[in-house]
C-alpha cells in the first residue's frame, strides 16, 4: 500500500526484470491493481538481439501505458566481441558493433529508454553513433538469426566473471 500511496502522490512506480522468466514477471505485475489502478508505471528489462524473449510483453507493457527502459543492449559486451560481435560489424560495414546493437534496440517500437553502460568518453562516442543508423526490417531480421534460447543466453551471463 506504500508504493500506491507514493504513485497516487505522483511517482512513478517501475520494476526491473532479469532472467529466462522476465516476460511471465512483466505480464503478471501488469496485472497488479491497487484500488483498481494498475501499480507499475514503468519496467526495465533485459534486451538486446542474443535475448529478445521479452520484446512480447515489453510490447504489451508499452501498450497499456508503461515507460519500458532497456537494460543491457550490449548483452554485457557478448556482442561486441567473436561471432556475435563479428555479425553485427559486418551487418552494416564500418559501424561499430556497439552502434549496432543498440540501434536494434532503439529501433523496437516500444522501447522509451535504452541504457547504455558506457564507462568511458570513447565507448559513450561510439554508443551514440547508433543515433544515426537506421536499421530496416531487413537488418533487424539478420539479426534476429543471433537470438539464443533464453536458458541458454541467461546461463552463459551468470558465468560472466562480473556476477
Amino acid at each position: 500500500t506504500e508504493l500506491a500511496r507514493a504513485r497516487a502522490d505522483g511517482l512513478v512506480v517501475g520494476l526491473s526484470v532479469s532472467g529466462p522468466g522476465q516476460a511471465d514477471t512483466i505480464r503478471r505485475a501488469m496485472d497488479v491493481r491497487v484500488d483498481g489502478l494498475a501499480l507499475f508505471g514503468s519496467v526495465q528489462a533485459t534486451w538486446n538481439v542474443l535475448e529478445p524473449s521479452a520484446g512480447p510483453a515489453l510490447t504489451a507493457a508499452h501498450e497499456a501505458g508503461l515507460s519500458v527502459i532497456v537494460k543491457e543492449a550490449l548483452a554485457n559486451g557478448r556482442l561486441l566481441t567473436g561471432t556475435p560481435g563479428q555479425a553485427l560489424a559486418d551487418l552494416i560495414p564500418g559501424e561499430t558493433p556497439d552502434a549496432v546493437a543498440m540501434a536494434a534496440a532503439l529501433a523496437q517500437p516500444w522501447a522509451d529508454v535504452v541504457l547504455s553502460g558506457a564507462v568511458t568518453p570513447m565507448q559513450l562516442r561510439s554508443n551514440i553513433g547508433a543515433l544515426a543508423l537506421d536499421l530496416g526490417g531487413e537488418h533487424l531480421a539478420q539479426l534476429g538469426d543471433l537470438a539464443e534460447d533464453p536458458s541458454t543466453y541467461w546461463a552463459a551471463r551468470s558465468r560472466l566473471a562480473w556476477t
